[in-house]
């Protein structure tokens, strides 16, 4: 087991072994454990109780976080020609077509976030590969497949990201960074979990939220009250 440093040992002294916080304590607490000289991610994993291999546990969604990512969204438009100015005019980084399409075909992949229209998503069908693994394959559930391109483009570089349960039931999103305030990044986090529970499948049974857990870059993690709001 690798050895903790003198501040990972000064940020676990600062938790208390056993309590669980609420959502204000442990995102003004996030804050005084990192100790990275960059801005760090603050992140949260919730449990949920459900049963990902099930079509009908399957909990996935999109939600816009109040305060935004604090992350510079690097986006792609992957458009026809018709489209091209207004995704440029919302903010896209990348626009255009088949030059892109060769470029993610050579193993280019340096965007957070790709939005195309209907009309496109048969060209991307062989990029699955490529794409999928990464998460960037555009999907109409999150958004990124529409007609609305500059709709799409702008929510995302103001703070909307996609989130979907992992096999082992945990969703894991970057709801902010350490430099936002407390109450930023509480709202992040509230907005986030109560989208989920909105979210709660039919056939869920028992304990939907089962734990929440808040960490930033390289931090410990400190245990969140699961009944939020």
């Amino acid at each position: 087991m690798a050895r903790l440093t003198r501040k990972q040992k000064e940020a676990l002294a600062k938790i208390e072994k056993g309590k669980v916080y609420s959502l204000d304590e442990a995102s003004a607490l996030v804050k005084e454990i990192t100790n990275t000289k960059f801005d760090a991610s603050v992140d949260i994993a919730v449990r949920l109780g459900v049963d990902p291999r099930k079509a009908n546990q399957m909990v996935r969604g999109v939600v816009s976080l109040p305060h935004g990512t604090g992350k510079d969204m690097k986006v792609l438009a992957l458009v026809t020609p018709d489209k091209e100015a207004e995704a440029k005019e919302a903010g896209a980084d990348y626009v255009g077509l088949d030059e892109y399409l060769d470029k993610i075909k050579g193993g280019w992949t340096d965007v957070d976030v790709i939005i195309t229209m209907p009309s496109v998503m048969g060209k991307l069908g062989p990029l699955g590969r490529v794409l999928g693994p990464r998460g960037l394959m555009p999907n109409p559930k999150t958004g990124t497949v529409t007609m609305d391109v500059a709709k799409a483009v702008s929510e995302v570089k103001a703070g909307k990201i996609d989130f979907k349960v992992d096999k082992t039931g945990i969703v894991h999103a970057a709801i902010g960074k350490a430099s936002f305030s407390a109450d930023k990044i509480a709202g992040n986090a509230n907005e986030l979990i109560q989208t989920l529970i909105k979210l709660k499948p039919t056939a869920a049974k028992g304990t939907y939220v089962k734990s929440i857990f808040m960490s930033s870059t390289m931090s410990p993690s400190i245990a969140v009250d699961p009944k939020v709001g």
